[in-house]
């Protein structure tokens, strides 16, 4: 359950936990009828094709030397999800991308995010945006994946070309 929220944001009354078909959901204590669904946020997710390797960039947030694919949220301006993920590989890594394919969508729990992965061939010089540190780049034989969400994308995309990609642990884990 979200603990972002503490007060409705309707009528500024506490929220408390209540039972919404079976399921806890924090909704007004003084019955104005919100209730927070806490439904998860879309994103996209890239695994970016430039020439023959792939890209995964490090986020400037990000402590270590994580690197992972090229995401973002899907903006409610956004004509469709490919679009999107088309916007955000230009915004990131400045490339032109076209083509997208989807290869699947997968639930990132610790961050109540659906992620909507594609794989996406680019074109271009590649200019890091604001938010990316570093990039590298990975021959897809050689490519790793970690046992999370974009993770299991890049998986998913290797495997349908022939690769058999080994795990790594997530930063922080074992």
């Amino acid at each position: 359950m979200s603990r972002g929220f503490r007060f409705c944001p309707q009528c500024s009354a506490p929220l408390a936990s209540q039972d919404h078909d079976g399921v806890p959901r924090l909704a007004c204590g003084a019955g104005c009828g919100f209730v927070h669904w806490n439904n998860p946020t879309p994103v996209v997710a890239a695994v970016v094709q430039h020439g023959d390797d792939l890209i995964l960039a490090r986020n400037v947030a990000w402590p270590g030397k994580f690197f992972a694919l090229i995401t973002g949220f899907l903006e409610a301006s956004d004509p469709s999800p490919e679009e999107a993920v088309v916007r955000e590989v230009e915004e990131e890594l400045g490339l032109q991308g076209r083509a997208p394919s989807f290869i699947g969508h997968y639930r990132f729990e610790r961050m109540n995010q659906i992620i909507i992965a594609y794989h996406v061939v680019a074109d271009g010089e590649i200019r890091l945006g604001a938010e990316l540190a570093e990039y590298i780049r990975v021959p897809p034989a050689q490519a790793t994946y970690w046992p999370a969400a974009t993770g299991l994308a890049l998986r998913d995309w290797l495997r349908t070309q022939g690769h058999d990609p080994q795990e790594i642990p997530l930063p922080g884990r074992r």
